[in-house]
């Protein structure tokens, strides 16, 4: 076993008056917590992360065996828990349909320059794949054009594609947003916006009509190193099932290796450093690259596969029509490619068992206890890897309303590497659960920190963000940063070293090295995190400045009569 070192489009709405109160009701009567004998048990939480980050559980991908265990187990797990099945026809299960794209064969890509051409190797140089509904791609001498970052914003006065046609090009873009490397400007500073992730990149040059999209990777403003970009890409690619899949999608979308776009720059005549300088300037306009054509061709295999969320509930009392979710992913990435070691199966361990098994936990503690006044959803969501799949299918055919769902708390990747002073929140959520995850963490003798690596784009890389767009009042919670060995240094350092080593790679495997205090205290936040918010009478918020708030407000009259 290797050690693993630790961890860890948005609705651009104006917001919109204060949302009416609730009609007024008595308090909720106080719900306490089970004693000792239900407390979180550091034991049980590594028996379950043993249990799914284990080869037998071949890395968790859906629509593979690794899938029919997975489900299987937590099914069973919430039952031992207490829970009753929340599914579908009174199951314990919400079946996902989703598209399933996996490239059947060798994938050809090159590079014209000037009649030269440059042959290049999938996953190397570059790493594609395609969500399109055309099973055979067959792209030839693609006209390619930089367009800076890719983003069109009109309230930042921002249009990096104005006056440049891109229909049927191949668009080269740079990861994150302008922002990233300079003062602080139209895009707030260090912190990644919606506007930096790949997913808008993406979708915005498919509105455009462009015939594919390569981002330059970067492993500080990707936030991850290129071998993630590559298991990524290799592995299966999923989506929900839509009806405009062939305008929402383009035909080829992928990464290119640093050096790699630094030669295309310079064959084009152009300096990659000079030219992304001038695209983090107001006023940047897309240009073609002159010279240059792409060309690639590969076969995809098309297939439509059902994929599940994992659902139990706990019924309420006295609210028990209103709902809290706890949520996690319960996927990776099956088996990829083989590392220097031999091995290939992707387990998972941090990234997410431990939200599973926590969340397994946090059940069976609840469930001990008093019923809280508010029903309690638990939802081990999948096809996170592939894009928020499971959430924003539940969020589109919710089993309970989203109007009376107060807050999802969703969970993400613990540390194994010892316990810290704090536990943090992804991004910069503008909502009022941050500072009940505040109170919940000072009610355990530990602080609240907000997420140190703004940049990175957390906050729209996890499930919650899926609910967050439908209105829902949404965090993600993960382990904080102030180690009680180590101290904020030591933190950073885990991080970092995670996620240039072990994520989404083989080698997040979960082993008798693990300090499970860690995991043991955080989950124990959480618990108090969902045991406060099912026990009040309020209502979580989006802040004043959120931009989900006008959407959460559109439903208002639902929640007047609770």
């Amino acid at each position: 076993m290797k050690r693993v070192s630790g961890l860890l489009a948005v609705l651009l709405l104006a917001a919109c008056g204060n949302e009416a109160p609730p009609a007024q009701k008595p308090a909720a009567p106080v719900v306490k917590l089970a004693e000792d004998a239900a407390a979180i048990h550091s034991d049980r939480l590594a028996q379950h992360l043993r249990m799914l980050a284990s080869d037998e559980f071949e890395g968790r991908a859906p629509a593979t065996p690794g899938e029919e265990k997975t489900v299987a187990y937590i099914a069973e797990q919430f039952a031992a828990a207490g829970l009753q099945p929340g599914g579908e026809n009174g199951g314990w299960t919400q079946a996902v349909t989703l598209e399933k794209m996996v490239i059947n064969g060798p994938v050809t890509a090159a590079f014209s320059l000037n009649g030269t051409r440059w042959e290049l190797v999938n996953g190397e140089d570059i790493a594609l794949e395609s969500l399109h509904p055309d099973s055979d791609i067959d792209l030839r001498e693609l006209p390619v054009v930089f367009a800076g970052y890719g983003i069109t914003a009109p309230e930042l006065d921002w249009d990096d594609y104005a006056g440049l046609d891109v229909a049927g090009k191949l668009v080269v873009v740079l990861v994150n947003d302008p922002d990233f490397e300079t003062e602080p400007g139209r895009f707030g500073g260090r912190a990644m916006t919606w506007y930096g992730r790949w997913s808008y990149k993406y979708i915005e040059a498919a509105q455009r009509g462009a015939a594919g999209v390569l981002i330059v990777h970067e492993t500080e403003p990707a936030a991850y190193p290129w071998a993630t970009v590559r298991n990524g890409r290799g592995a299966p690619q999923f989506d929900i099932v839509r009806e405009d899949a062939a305008a929402f999608h383009l035909p080829v979308r992928g990464w290119i290796q640093l050096a790699t776009a630094q030669r295309l720059f310079a064959e084009a005549g152009l300096d990659f450093d000079e030219a992304k300088r001038a695209a983090q300037q107001h006023g940047f306009r897309a240009h073609a690259m002159q010279g240059i054509g792409f060309s690639t061709a590969f076969e995809v295999e098309r297939s439509r596969i059902i994929s599940r969320n994992v659902l139990g509930l706990l019924p309420g009392g006295a609210q028990a029509e209103e709902t809290v979710i706890v949520s996690g992913h319960w996927d990776s990435f099956g088996i990829g490619d083989a590392d220097e070691s031999g091995d290939a199966i992707i387990n998972g361990a941090v990234d997410n068992a431990t939200a599973i098994a926590s969340m397994i936990e946090i059940a069976r503690v609840m469930a001990l206890g008093e019923a809280p006044a508010r029903s309690v959803l638990f939802i081990a969501l999948t096809a996170e890897e592939s894009g928020l799949l499971g959430a924003t299918y539940y969020a589109a055919n919710p089993l309970r309303p989203l109007a009376t769902t107060a807050a999802v708390v969703n969970m993400e990747m613990w540390s194994p590497d010892g316990p810290t002073r704090d536990i943090s929140s992804w991004g910069l959520g503008k909502v009022s659960l941050e500072r009940d995850l505040a109170a919940a963490a000072k009610a355990r003798g530990r602080g609240y920190s907000s997420d140190p690596n703004l940049e990175a784009g957390l906050f729209y890389r996890a499930d919650h963000f899926a609910f967050a767009q439908a209105g829902v009042p949404a965090i993600t919670v993960g382990p904080g940063m102030d180690q009680l060995d180590g101290g904020v240094e030591g933190g950073m350092a885990a991080r970092a070293e995670y996620f240039a080593r072990h994520y989404h790679q083989p080698s997040d495997e979960f082993g008798d090295w693990w300090d499970m205090r860690g995991p043991t205290a955080d989950t124990d936040v959480v618990l108090q995190l969902v045991h406060d918010v099912a026990n009040s009478v309020d209502w979580p918020a989006w802040d004043a400045d959120s931009e989900f708030r006008a959407v959460r407000q559109a439903s208002a009259a639902e929640r007047s009569g609770h």
